[in-house]
């Protein structure tokens, strides 16, 4: 891929003012109220950052994709959840500290095991041969999701707490930034790739929608667990579904500078919203008591609040 100044210098200041604006939610509070019952915060951790990925893998393999896209696609599903998660999780009365936390929790996290994956699927799924780089740089991708990821939420939650209604107008603001920053990214992966758009989609689309439809199958299963409420299994399914295409496309556009291997994380960034929104659906049909489960017979009347 030749080299772009806007996307090389340009997305990662984009991520990073997205990533303030996820501090700009977060208060001490948020991380206290969690760590007090665990185990739906491990239990969702684990499942984001480690099992999903995982199950890409296996995708990839069901699939045949070519090993572009299978690099691509296994980059989207290591990357944390992303700010709308926190936004869904309110709209569906589902956990939103669960959310939070685990929104920071899978971002730091991520830090290291995105390039681990990612380096994992190029050696598995690539040759020599081919014209794309042979690992991605460890710590130089370690070093920029650190600037990009960890600092920018640190400094908004220094904000958050100095200044709690400046924050709480720029959060609104950023929230719209982070979503036209991602359709104007969707739309530069297609004019740079179309001259072979519709094979890619043709490809690309079908692995993207098997892995939303993982993802969030992933955070229902966790209602097998004993001690998660049905609250919480809501919140996981969100927050597994809702990935952080930014920091995909971050790592696929500017670290292995390749467009196709961005293509899933575009397409997914497009399609997670319909699943997103039937969970919202779904959780607002629910009455929860104090202990996160649904009331018998709470299901409101399609169209009710």
């Amino acid at each position: 891929m030749e080299q772009n100044p806007l996307l090389d210098l340009g997305l990662p200041i984009s991520l990073a003012i997205i990533m303030a604006g996820m501090g700009l939610t977060l208060t001490l509070r948020d991380f206290r109220n969690v760590l007090i019952w665990p185990r739906a915060m491990i239990v969702g951790s684990v499942a984001q950052v480690l099992i999903l990925p995982l199950l890409a893998f296996v995708l990839v393999l069901l699939l045949q994709l070519p090993p572009l896209l299978a690099v691509g696609l296994i980059v989207i599903a290591a990357c944390p959840g992303g700010g709308m998660s926190n936004v869904l999780t309110f709209l569906a009365r589902g956990n939103v500290a669960l959310s939070i936390i685990m929104t920071v929790i899978a971002s730091f996290v991520t830090i290291l095991t995105l390039p681990l994956f990612t380096n994992l699927a190029i050696h598995v799924f690539t040759t020599q041969d081919m014209d794309v780089p042979m690992s991605l740089p460890f710590w130089r991708s370690v070093n920029t999701l650190l600037l990009v990821v960890l600092v920018p939420v640190a400094l908004g939650m220094i904000l958050r707490a100095r200044r709690p209604e400046l924050a709480l107008k720029a959060e609104r603001v950023v929230g719209l930034f982070g979503v036209l920053v991602l359709a104007a990214l969707v739309l530069i992966i297609i004019w740079q790739t179309r001259g072979e758009v519709d094979d890619l989609l043709a490809l690309a689309g079908p692995a993207a929608l098997v892995l939303n439809i993982t993802a969030m199958a992933l955070g229902l299963a966790t209602m097998l667990i004993p001690g998660i409420s049905r609250r919480d299994v809501l919140t996981l399914a969100i927050e597994l579904t809702m990935k952080n295409g930014t920091i995909g496309l971050m790592v696929t556009l500017t670290l292995l500078e390749s467009y196709i291997m961005a293509m899933p994380s575009a397409v997914y960034g497009v399609m997670m919203y319909g699943l997103g929104i039937a969970l919202v659906v779904w959780g607002r049909r629910q009455h929860f008591d104090r202990a996160g489960n649904p009331v018998p017979g709470s299901q409101q009347r399609p169209g009710s609040a």
